[in-house]
């Protein structure tokens, strides 16, 4: 900070002047922070009870204070997870995706997909509600859960009665859409609320409002609707906390009563019932490691008690989860993280582990003859695994055995494809394009971080730690595991499939670790029928045990399912189909894309014929826009501008 000193007899007095801008980001405004924060949940109630005033700025503070002490002990409880979204900062697709998520297939009673419904509308179109808060600046994301909506039945009608009553307290009209699910042993809403007013200003909304004068309005309507809780009804609760294996209120009662991490309950006959109900609870966390008895009333709670409860709520909820998608299938249970190694498999079930974050699982049935569940990175699209397909997935940062290789390949820090085509021909590889193309993409993706440099077509420079600098790419992209969808289709739809498919990948020796019981004997079993089909076909032959296959089998199978799909779409387009051969380019329109055995293929229209081109993510954007593409050494270099190039 810049100084100003002045001399005023004889002394020195230093006056700090006005702050002047300095280089490097913005710091983040203090309104964003403290939403941002409250947005997690969980801040202590404002006013005289805290010790502190209420807050001064947002809408809804007059509501939040005048409702502190509304609520009696009898009132219905309701959990609200609040968050707050900006949306310059969470992506193009954000509101899309999140809306799409809470749409799903299987949210409803029957099962069905989700529909979302407005303040006069049980049937919202989504498009317009993005529309509308196109220009906002961010976004709130609710999810509402009664402890008792089962027996609420019309659960639309108490979420307008909410947002009703939230449009008063907060004095302006509110845009919104909910989608009730029901596929929960909880049925809850998940609420989506444009940020803007009726006269389009930002809609700002008190933390104390979002952190509690939203749930005490819930409280309010259910407690309404069926009446207060009865003395029964909140014994009957917590008995049920008192074995639970995750956080429950009994233990925030307790965390809140310990002083120093010991709970101290002499002297405490005002309410004799519920200290019975505490000591139960301390007996059965002490039975958990989680509380250590110090004397007849006093118990010292562990440390970090409260994140191990969450944790072990989260691991009882995800064993319930992949029992629900085994569907009574007996398999040993593997946990998030609890595997160093790639899982491969095929998806059993699939959903949002945090449905507040889109934060998405999938549980695989692995070869490896376990069942596994995954917690996928932020921002994985759910849409695109489909149940049956067949996934693999590589923990972040591990060091991959294709570095390696590249590494050893790499003469003087340079490594040629076509050298490394030459050697594994010469070595009698059953298909060395194959091989090549896995390098050749791993290249290309170490390429667009600059790991790599690609010096000219099938040559890259190499850095001679290759191995460390691809661990640190991998471990940087994301905490959660790598996904690969290796294939959409069911083995069972695989083996007499007419395309290069995952069950051909395991047949020419790629696959590997096949257990004899689960997933990996029905793999066994499904290869077995796909050879008897490629003995069918002339691709393969038997010679005692052992299976001779066609030369570059994959890339006869896939050329093979092109010509196919290229017919049927010149019958419905009309236009001629012109197969894409190697050094040749093609241009045109990308009209669309089809899923095929063998992949993902975009189809580029110049007006007289098309071509089918291996399809990458980074072009669907494009869609509608003049490409261009190039094949060589079996690989696709994408051109989408002067100076911009891509390889599939």
């Amino acid at each position: 900070m810049v100084t100003r000193k002045e001399q005023e007899g004889g002394r020195f007095r230093v006056r700090p002047a006005a702050p002047k801008s300095r280089a490097g980001p913005r710091p983040e405004r203090f309104v964003s922070r403290v939403l941002r924060e409250v947005s997690k949940t969980g801040a202590k109630a404002s006013g005289k009870r805290a010790g502190r005033p209420a807050s001064t700025f947002g809408r809804g503070r007059v509501a939040a204070g005048i409702a502190v002490d509304r609520l009696g002990v009898h009132a219905r409880r309701v959990v609200i997870k609040a968050r707050f979204v900006v949306l310059r900062k969470a992506g193009a697709n954000s509101v899309s995706t999140h809306l799409r998520y809470i749409e799903r297939d299987g949210v409803t009673r029957d099962g069905q997909r989700g529909q979302a419904y407005g303040p006069d509308t049980d049937a919202a179109a989504l498009q317009a509600f993005e529309e509308r808060g196109r220009g906002d600046r961010h976004q709130f994301r609710f999810i509402v859960s009664a402890e008792d909506a089962v027996d609420l039945e019309d659960l639309r009608g108490f979420t307008r009665q909410l947002m009703q009553r939230m449009a008063v307290d907060l004095e302006t009209p509110l845009d919104w859409v909910a989608v009730d699910h029901w596929d929960t042993d909880n049925p809850h809403t998940h609420i989506v609320l444009n940020g803007h007013t009726a006269g389009k200003e930002d809609l700002v909304i008190a933390p104390d409002y979002l952190a509690h004068g939203m749930r005490i309005r819930a409280s309010e309507i259910v407690t309404e609707w069926l009446g207060p809780r009865t003395e029964t009804e909140i014994r009957q609760s917590l008995q049920r906390e008192v074995t639970q294996q995750r956080l429950t209120g009994l233990d925030r009662a307790l965390l809140r009563q310990a002083v120093a991490d010991t709970v101290d309950l002499t002297g405490r006959p005002g309410d004799r019932q519920r200290q019975n109900l505490l000591r139960a609870r301390l007996h059965r966390l002490e039975a958990m490691a989680q509380a250590e008895r110090v004397d007849v009333n006093r118990w010292r709670l562990a440390p970090n008690m409260a994140r191990t409860l969450t944790a072990m709520g989260e691991r009882e909820e995800a064993l319930v989860t992949m029992h629900r998608a085994l569907k009574g299938q007996q398999r040993e249970c593997v946990l998030d993280g609890a595997s160093a190694a790639p899982v491969m498999g095929r998806i059993v079930g699939k959903g949002l582990a945090d449905e507040l974050h889109d934060r998405g699982y999938l549980v695989v049935d692995g070869v490896d003859g376990r069942a596994h569940y995954l917690k996928l990175p932020a921002g994985a699209d759910l849409s695109a695994l489909p149940v049956g397909g067949i996934v693999e997935a590589k923990p972040p940062g591990r060091e991959r055995a294709v570095d390696r290789s590249i590494a050893a390949i790499a003469q003087d820090g340079i490594y040629k494809s076509a050298d490394h085509l030459a050697r594994l021909e010469q070595a009698a590889e059953r298909d060395p394009q194959a091989t090549v193309d896995v390098y050749v993409r791993r290249l290309e993706a170490l390429r667009r971080s600059d790991v790599v440099a690609r010096v000219a077509d099938g040559v890259w420079q190499v850095p001679p730690d290759l191995v460390q600098k691809a661990q640190q790419y991998d471990a940087q992209r994301g905490t959660g595991p790598t996904i690969e969808l290796r294939s959409h289709l069911p083995i069972d739809q695989q083996v007499r499939a007419i395309g290069a498919t995952w069950l051909d990948r395991q047949l020419i020796g790629e696959g590997g670790g096949l257990a004899a019981q689960g997933f990996g004997a029905q793999v066994r079993e499904a290869t077995r029928g796909r050879a008897d089909f490629l003995v069918e076909q002339g691709l393969a032959e038997r010679r005692g045990r052992r299976m001779v296959f066609a030369r570059n089998l994959l890339a006869t199978l896939r050329d093979r399912e092109l010509a196919i799909a290229g017919k049927s779409l010149e019958d419905q387009t009309g236009k001629t189909y012109r197969s894409m051969q190697e050094g040749a380019r093609a241009s045109g329109v990308y009209r669309r894309s089809i899923q095929l055995a063998s992949g993902r293929f975009a189809m580029l229209d110049d007006g007289m014929g098309f071509s089918l081109v291996p399809w990458k993510p980074v072009i669907e954007h494009r869609l509608g826009q003049s490409l261009s593409a190039i094949r060589r050494n079996h690989t696709v270099r994408w051109e989408l501008g002067r100076q911009r190039t891509m390889d599939a």
